[in-house]
């Protein structure tokens, strides 16, 4: 394995659907696992292809109650191709005897590579190479390339290739319970000699779906229809070392597709029209190669691999393609069907990246978030507030997703989920515009949607504040903060918590910096917008006081999770680690074992600590300062001390927010978790739930660990800020970024030298400003600083 290729070797059926994902193939509109053609869905394998935003609604009846919940549907699976001797069985690596497997992925070409030895029930043996392609280039078309090299006898090899339109969503065990049939009117036919098509739509959403196949090779190809799968057949004569190649093209359209009346159509005439696999390779090599320019990370080592890897599959579920799309941030991508394709608030940990590299795929996914700005209104209204609260859990047109049922697998028993009480998406979806603005220095998105946005979320928090008068203090009530494992207080009887510290602090920076955006956009502008948001004088003085009051509870001298966290037991970890090793879930296991997590100090995120990952130790003081608290670095560090200690880890993101505080507080300690977070999918730490989609928001964020993390980059107040303070394990890297309009401005830390280039451009310099200096450096331009104790 190196920074340019992810391989298995040989086969292993239980690694089976950790490597599909692993091995996925995408363009940022569709994405194919990694499965083998000739292998259908069981157990073992889960051949899978989504599309961003398509989504359909179905009920199911689930412990006695119609649940409703919509999911991102598994489309007709283009794949098939499967392969035997004249009236033998069919060929998979589950038929011994295999000789050799081998599975590779070409991450600067975005190409999968399978090569399998058989030996054949008459004595030959047989190679099958294949070459699969998402188009990068043109993200309609996908391509397999299949190459049969004989070693023996002269032989006869029947192949069978299909598109599948009987497929459904059962790629998660514990979702088994739930319907999982979303497509319907399923039609196949030919197209022309070579060429047969599929079409189908989602039962409920309507959403029309096309695919077109075409299949060359050496024998001519004959066309079955099998409802509901479109058949290409062809019998090959082998020869002794001569390869024969079968190319299979696919071209893929929806109904949510611009430009197109008809899907069937367009598959038809795209496909017919695409070139031959050789032809098709050159411009997605090309397209990979500047995806690459544009975001690549050079950093040495293992550590160097898995970024390398991480980067690949954000590309592959966000790429410039998907700024055509009217899409959010999948938190497991377009790889498997884990949270049934739902957006959260991953982009908290996805758009930093994406804001220095693409600044118009992040604007897009903001874009998603605006379009759902009067279905978060309406959600208030119903709430009894104002503002917009928007959905903790979001798919097709923005209303809540989150399931109010949820399986615990080791009890068997389902539970409700209050996870919907998670309002601090909101904040996230704020920072997330001004972070976006701050690095592109688009004002115009600033001073009308993003304006829109943060108005409307400023006024949910300031209209959802009640004073207590014993305190003195706003309160926010009935929420869940980051860790899911607190829902409710022990024994209650209603869900929810008071006074979470992150969702707290997060609302006040919210009143904060709205107001502040408030007061500098242009005059026009900003009677222009507080007259459509009925947006009064009064109104604004109640968002400063809000945000200068807002209660953030203390206990034992550190900051406190939430109202009454500082009441709740102590768990025996040391018992609970010796009796079940891996402790990542422990919400599943007291539940399994009668018990409630909501009864002890316990977390299974960073919650508070979140804080620290959002904001700079500076702007985290100045916050602390403006509600009335002093939180200095000792206090601080106690604070991260507690929570480390009572902290399960039950989330990919976990670790990598705890190496981000680390590295800066107690970098001794920070590689530990920086490890975590690299090793969270491709070591599959969570228990087998990467085969069920890898963790956008953990691959992103690690990416972001070094980008931002470790230079202590931001941007703001028009400048590039950094103060790198590098780990041991990780101080020699470089990155090229996007910044206000100059592209491949490249970055690089190595033995105590901090240099930064800009390209020749007719752009302004750039400020960039250092804990002991500011330096401009020009278009054309290369600094070189020298760092003293691993601070510039």
């Amino acid at each position: 394995m190196t920074a340019r290729t992810w391989e298995y070797e040989g086969y292993d059926p239980a690694d089976e659907r950790l490597r599909e994902a692993l091995c996925t193939l995408g363009n940022g509109r569709f994405a194919t696992r990694g499965a083998l053609p000739e292998c259908a869905a069981d157990d073992v394998h889960y051949p899978g292809t989504y599309a961003a935003g398509c989504y359909n609604r179905i009920t199911s009846l689930v412990a006695g109650r119609r649940v409703e919940n919509e999911d991102m549907v598994n489309l007709p699976n283009w794949l098939p191709l499967r392969f035997r001797r004249p009236g033998g069985a069919w060929l998979t690596p589950d038929t011994p005897p295999v000789l050799a497997h081998r599975q590779s992925v070409d991450l600067d070409a975005g190409l999968l590579e399978r090569v399998t030895t058989y030996r054949l029930d008459t004595g030959q043996v047989l190679s099958v190479r294949q070459v699969r392609l998402v188009h990068m280039a043109d993200p309609c078309l996908a391509a397999l390339r299949t190459e049969f090299t004989l070693a023996g006898d002269p032989a006869e090899l029947e192949v069978d290739a299909a598109l599948d339109g009987g497929v459904t969503n059962s790629g998660v065990q514990r979702y088994s319970g739930l319907e999982g049939r979303h497509l319907t009117h399923v039609h196949t036919g030919t197209a022309a000699p070579g060429t047969v098509w599929l079409r189908c739509r989602t039962r409920t959403s309507d959403i029309r779906i096309a695919m077109a196949a075409r299949l060359t090779a050496p024998e001519p190809v004959s066309e079955a229809h099998e409802p509901p799968r479109a058949v290409q057949r062809v019998t090959l004569s082998l020869a002794p070392g001569r390869t024969v190649t079968v190319d299979k093209t696919i071209a893929l359209h929806t109904s949510h597709d611009p430009a197109i009346s008809d899907p069937l159509q367009a598959a038809v005439d795209r496909v017919s029209g695409a070139p031959g696999f050789d032809g098709l390779l050159a411009p997605h090599r090309t397209a990979w190669e500047q995806l690459w320019r544009r975001a690549g990370i050079d950093v040495p080592g293992e550590a160097g691999a898995i970024l390398r890897l991480h980067l690949f599959h954000v590309l592959q579920t966000l790429s410039p393609h998907t700024a055509e799309l009217d899409v959010g941030v999948p938190a497991r991508g377009l790889h498997g069907e884990a949270y049934r394709g739902h957006v959260f608030w991953d982009e908290l940990f996805v758009l930093p990246y994406l804001n220095l590299h693409f600044p118009e795929v992040s604007r897009a996914l903001l874009h998603y978030r605006h379009r759902r700005l009067d279905r978060a209104r309406a959600a208030a209204r119903a709430a009894g507030r104002r503002g917009a609260l928007y959905p903790w859990q979001s798919g097709s047109d923005g209303r809540e997703e989150t399931q109010r049922l949820h399986l615990n697998p080791r009890s068997g028993r389902w539970l409700p989920d209050h996870t919907h009480l998670q309002h601090h998406v909101g904040s996230a979806i704020a920072h997330n515009v001004w972070q976006y603005c701050e690095a592109s220095g688009d004002a115009e998105f600033l001073h009308t949607k993003g304006a829109e946005m943060l108005v409307q979320i400023a006024r949910f928090w300031a209209d959802s504040a009640t004073w207590d008068e014993h305190l003195g203090r706003h309160r926010l009530r009935g929420v869940v903060g980051p860790d899911e494992y607190h829902d409710a207080y022990p024994g209650a009887e209603r869900p929810g918590l008071d006074d979470n510290a992150y969702t707290n602090v997060s609302a006040a920076w919210v009143l904060a910096r709205t107001l502040e955006v408030l007061r500098d956009l242009p005059a026009p502008r900003r009677r222009e917008l507080a007259e459509r948001a009925e947006l009064g004088a009064a109104e604004l003085e109640r968002w400063e006081e809000v945000s200068r009051t807002l209660h953030v509870p203390f206990h034992d001298g550190v900051i406190s999770q939430f109202e009454g966290y500082g009441d709740l037991a102590e768990l025996d970890w040391h018992d609970y680690r010796k009796r079940y090793d891996d402790i990542r879930r422990l919400d599943r296991i007291l539940e399994a074992e009668g018990d409630s997590v909501n009864r002890y100090k316990a977390s299974k995120q960073a919650d508070v600590l979140m804080l620290g990952y959002l904001f700079s130790p500076g702007e985290l003081q100045d916050l602390f300062g403006r509600l009335g608290h002093r939180l200095d670095e000792e206090g601080w560090a106690r604070t991260v001390d507690y929570y480390l200690a009572r902290t399960s880890h039950g989330s990919t993101l976990s670790g990598l927010v705890h190496g981000w505080i680390l590295a800066r507080a107690r970098r001794g300690e920070a590689w530990s978790f920086c490890q975590e977070a690299l090793r969270g999918d491709v070591a599959d730490l969570q228990g087998g739930t990467t085969g069920e989609g890898i963790h956008l928001g953990a691959m992103a964020g690690t990416l972001d660990l070094v980008q931002r993390g470790l230079t202590g980059l931001e941007t703001r107040q028009g400048a590039l800020w950094l103060d790198p303070v590098p780990l041991p394990e990780l101080s020699s890297y470089g990155f090229s970024l996007q910044y206000q309009g100059h592209w491949g401005v490249r970055v690089r830390l190595e033995s105590g030298r901090l240099e930064i280039a800009v390209p020749s451009s007719g752009g302004q310099p750039i400020v960039v400003r250092l804990p002991d200096r500011t330096v401009c450096v020009g278009p054309g331009e290369t600094s070189r600083l020298l760092l003293a104790d691993g601070h510039a």
